[in-house]
């Protein structure tokens, strides 16, 4: 009976040990790694947003400018645009919080100034829109856009 158990038990190892082993082909399929995303996956929303608000479709340009700035949250573009598609909509509180997240992602830049002076200037108020404005022009002397809007609030 011993010897039976320890040739059971043999049997049993030997098995496993053979179970183990491959007896056909090594896999030699070479696999790839899935590369790093390095192109900015805002970009197509950037430029359908443009696009769109060339052509005056500004609840478009809207989408595509959110959706840009969902993707990438330091597109200052995108931020620009979402605000002057919000202002074109008359969404004034949008746009304002669109012109606060575009003030922390890029600073106090003069074109930003000049359209939030203009975005004044779409909402009447031309105490504020005169002082954006002025603020845009010393920081950009001669500019033909900051000199237009100065020209339309001259005008309203």
């Amino acid at each position: 009976m011993v010897k039976s158990k320890s040739t059971a038990i043999a049997a049993i190892l030997a098995s496993m040990v053979l179970g183990g082993c491959t007896t056909g082909r090594i896999d030699t399929t070479e696999t790839t790694s899935i590369s790093p995303v390095t192109a900015d996956i805002s970009e197509a929303d950037l430029v359908a947003g443009k696009n769109q608000f060339r052509q005056a479709n500004y609840g478009l340009a809207e989408k595509h400018f959110r959706k840009a700035v969902e993707l990438r949250a330091d597109n200052s573009e995108a931020w620009m645009g979402l605000a002057a598609s919000y202002d074109q909509l008359g969404r004034f509180d949008f746009a304002d919080r669109a012109y606060d997240q575009l003030l922390k992602v890029a600073g106090r830049k003069p074109e930003i100034v000049n359209n939030m002076g203009y975005s004044q200037l779409l909402r009447g108020n031309k105490k504020k829109a005169r002082q954006l404005l002025d603020e845009a022009r010393s920081a950009m002397p001669g500019s033909v856009v900051v000199e237009a809007n100065l020209a339309l609030l001259k005008k309203a």
